[in-house]
């Protein structure tokens, strides 16, 4: 079979790219690296310092509703952070940027906190289990 190397980016339609740039960028640290607008969209690309590409396109003609996971397409964003430390950390600073989220839930699986950005489009800050420890 062909392989798969890895994910090359996400491309998240917006109602307003330029509040979904400035989001990503304050929040998560992503910074802008390309721009291109056509008639029907405006387009910018944004990578995070782990390389994760992001590309948010604000569609001339769109309904103006928020995300709901409800229908056909992405359910949420995951992000990996390398553990419960980090989790808390990222819970203290949503905490100081006034964004609402949940507490940092525990299951078998690993632990996780969920926040929405501009257009409500579910965002969770994951870190797997760890085998060897037992952590949560």
């Amino acid at each position: 079979m062909p392989r798969v190397t890895g994910l090359a980016h996400v491309n998240l339609s917006v109602r307003d790219r330029d509040a979904s740039i400035e989001f990503y960028r304050v929040v998560l640290g992503f910074k802008e690296v390309l721009t291109r607008d056509g008639k029907q969209w405006l387009h910018t690309e944004c990578r995070h310092p782990s390389g994760l590409v992001l590309g948010f396109t604000q569609h001339r003609e769109h309904f103006k509703a928020t995300f709901d996971p409800r229908h056909i397409g992405m359910d949420h964003l995951s992000l990996r952070v390398a553990g419960v430390g980090e989790l808390e950390l990222w819970e203290e600073r949503l905490t100081d940027l006034d964004i609402d989220h949940s507490p940092v839930v525990h299951t078998p699986q690993g632990s996780s906190l969920t926040f929405a950005d501009p257009d409500g489009i579910q965002l969770e800050l994951f870190c797997p289990a760890d085998p060897d420890t037992g952590e949560d």
